[in-house]
């Protein structure tokens, strides 16, 4: 369900939701404060101009408006915006509707990535915001494979490969005292006992049943250890898709460049970013302004959805861009990627085993 205030609901009146209602559709569409006369113009609002202005003031006293200093008209204030997507709003149906997953399949496009990373894309591209889009959970993602591909005499790079068709792969500086042969052993070694593991337990397994193994095979297996460790066993990161990191420049609200700044600086600390989002509820969660948790998206709104990603596990879907933002679109083009990638992983499970 999409967020509800905490406090005792506040009563507005008939006539203060159709003109509170009217005033963020136009502010939302132009990014310009709205005026009484503006509001009086239209053909769905019967109310004169004083009138209007003294709802507006009516509605400034309480919170849900705000006046700038350049204008005799009126802005959302953040309570405002809270007010509406909890009370004015309902998304839109069968409209919008992505079909991006869809085409994915038609198309024979099976990898786990490629999807989820194009679905992130499509979505910054429609909302003209920056869609982000986390993984599944490492202690849920298991091993499939391990991989050495050496490079030349002296370079290689592992490479590892999940259930979920997610692939890491490092370089690294093949040590003199490893011979080729070794290197096969232990990869063999490592994907006939460590398949089927989660991630987050591989280095105790390889710290348990398989260093005793491996002693009995290969040569000076004790001076390998450590590189072996470091190629294939160091931590690995939650995964983060992201699309449209430069759409905040094209948004009015953020040309400040301590905003934009700081705003890269949270987008590239991905630990930081899926903590933010790792915890979302199913259903939609609209977090607004001074609501959001991290400094570097108090100006922000940001809104987030789950989709499971076909044996169980569960990722997050997000959307950042201004307070200003179209919600009730966004919300429905959530709610549609979301069903759809739910659909589509489900089949690629079920396809790759």
């Amino acid at each position: 369900m999409i967020r509800v205030l905490t406090e005792v609901i506040i009563m507005l009146a008939e006539r203060q939701l159709l003109i509170l209602q009217v005033i963020i559709d136009d502010f939302i569409e132009s990014a310009h404060p709205v005026g009484s006369r503006a509001i009086s113009k239209k053909d769905k609002i019967p109310y004169s101009a004083a009138t209007i202005r003294n709802e507006m003031a009516d509605l400034e006293d309480r919170g849900f408006l705000e006046k700038t200093h350049s204008s005799s008209g009126r802005i959302p204030s953040e309570k405002g915006y809270r007010y509406y997507v909890d009370h004015l709003i309902s998304p839109i149906t069968n409209q919008d509707n992505t079909n991006v997953i869809k085409h994915f399949i038609d198309d024979g496009f099976f990898e786990f990535e490629q999807m989820v990373q194009m679905s992130a894309e499509v979505l910054s591209e429609l909302t003209n915001y920056t869609s982000i889009i986390l993984g599944p959970e490492l202690f849920e993602t298991k091993l499939k494979q391990l991989q050495i591909v050496t490079l030349s005499a002296h370079t290689a790079v592992a490479i590892l490969i999940t259930n979920t068709g997610h692939v890491e792969h490092r370089s690294f500086s093949i040590p003199t005292h490893i011979n080729s042969s070794d290197l096969e052993k232990m990869v063999n070694i490592l994907n006939d006992r460590l398949h089927g593991t989660p991630l987050v337990q591989l280095p105790e397994m390889f710290n348990t049943e398989v260093v005793s193994l491996m002693k009995q095979y290969v040569t000076d297996f004790e001076k390998s250890h450590d590189y072996l460790k470091a190629a294939f066993f160091s931590e690995y990161p939650v995964k983060l898709y992201i699309g449209g990191k430069s759409n905040i420049l094209l948004q009015p609200e953020f040309n400040d460049l301590d905003k934009i700044r700081s705003f890269y600086s949270m987008i590239e600390k991905e630990d930081e970013v899926a903590s933010l989002l790792k915890h979302t509820n199913n259903g939609i969660n609209v977090t607004i302004g001074n609501e959001n948790q991290l400094d570097a998206i108090k100006d922000f709104s940001l809104i987030t959805t789950a989709y499971q990603s076909g044996d169980g596990q569960m990722g997050t879907i997000a959307l950042l861009g201004p307070t200003r933002m179209e919600y009730r679109r966004v919300i429905s083009l959530l709610n549609s990627l979301s069903n759809e990638m739910t659909d589509a992983l489900y089949m690629w499970y079920k396809n790759n085993g």
